[in-house]
């Protein structure tokens, strides 16, 4: 099993649609864009939000197995996926990479 790499690429936020549908939360999201984690094989990184990781869960689970080529060829590299966190406010894009390292 491998240890992929899991980086935010990106952090979007529609104020818009928190007005109209959220009650307000003080505190939602502590990714940073730049932020890497690194997963031992299919183990949650330490300080990944819980949300972001069940959604992404699948696709490390896959990449630190071997396997690749998600929807024949939707990625430049095959070992990786471009992922979103589930949050319809504050969406949090990763990329996730599997890496040559084995997981310990």
């Amino acid at each position: 099993m491998k240890k992929c790499r899991i980086t935010v690429v990106r952090k979007a936020r529609y104020d818009d649609l928190s007005a109209r549908y959220e009650n307000p939360i003080a505190h939602a999201c502590s990714m940073e864009e730049g932020q890497v984690f690194i997963s031992n094989g299919w183990e949650r990184p330490e300080g990944m939000c819980q949300s972001a990781w069940d959604t992404m869960s699948p696709f490390v689970l896959t990449l630190s197995h071997g396997g690749e080529n998600f929807y024949d060829g939707w990625m430049k590299n095959p070992r990786s996926a471009m992922i979103s966190c589930n949050d319809g406010f504050r969406p949090v894009s990763f990329l996730i990479e599997a890496l040559d390292e084995e997981a310990d």
